[in-house]
C-alpha cells in the first residue's frame, strides 16, 4: 500500500504548508513583540511558538486527512478543536493575580495567537493577518483608552 506523495522527499504540498508555518510564526512574533514591549512575561518567542505549533498541528491534520482519506472518520477539525482545549491549559498558567484582580490579557492573547496560527495552517492568510492586526489594535489602542477612561472616571486599577 502506498501513501502517494506524502512520503516523497519534497512535495509541493510540503512547500505550501511550510510557507503557512512561516506566516503563522511571523504573525505570532508580531503579536509577541507588542506584548514584550508592553512588559508582559509572554513575548515574541512564546507567541511565535504557539502560532507555529497551532499551524503545524492543523497542517498535519489536514495532510493526514488528505492522505488517509480512504479511512472514514478522519477529520482535521478535530485537531483544531483539540488545539483550542490545549491552549486553554497554557492560558490558565499565564493568568496572573495582580493586586486584587486577575490579569487575563496575556492568556487571551495566547488563545488568539493560536487561532491566528490555525488560520495560517489552513491557508486562510487574510483571516490570519486580519486577526493579527485586530489583536494588535486591541493590545495597544484599547490599553491606552482604558487607562484614560479609568483616570477620567476615578477607577484606576492599581
Amino acid at each position: 500500500m502506498t501513501f502517494g506523495h506524502f512520503f516523497d522527499p519534497i512535495s509541493a504540498l510540503e512547500i505550501t504548508y511550510s510557507s503557512r508555518l512561516l506566516v503563522a510564526a511571523l504573525l505570532g512574533m508580531a503579536l509577541g513583540l507588542e506584548r514584550s514591549l508592553a512588559g508582559k512575561h509572554a513575548g515574541m518567542r512564546t507567541y511565535a511558538m504557539v502560532a507555529l505549533g497551532s499551524s503545524l498541528f492543523v497542517a498535519l491534520g489536514t495532510l493526514a486527512a488528505y492522505e488517509l482519506s480512504i479511512f472514514s472518520g478522519i477529520n482535521p477539525l478535530q485537531i483544531a478543536g483539540s488545539i483550542v482545549i490545549g491552549i486553554g491549559f497554557i492560558g490558565s498558567g499565564l493568568a496572573t493575580l495582580k493586586g486584587e484582580h486577575i490579569e487575563l490579557t496575556t492568556a487571551s492573547g495566547i488563545w488568539v495567537v493560536a487561532a491566528v496560527g490555525m488560520a495560517a495552517g489552513f491557508g486562510l492568510y487574510i483571516l490570519a493577518v486580519a486577526g493579527t492586526v485586530i489583536a494588535l489594535l486591541v493590545f495597544s489602542i484599547l490599553s491606552r483608552f482604558e487607562r484614560v477612561m479609568r483616570a477620567r472616571y476615578g477607577t484606576e486599577v492599581k
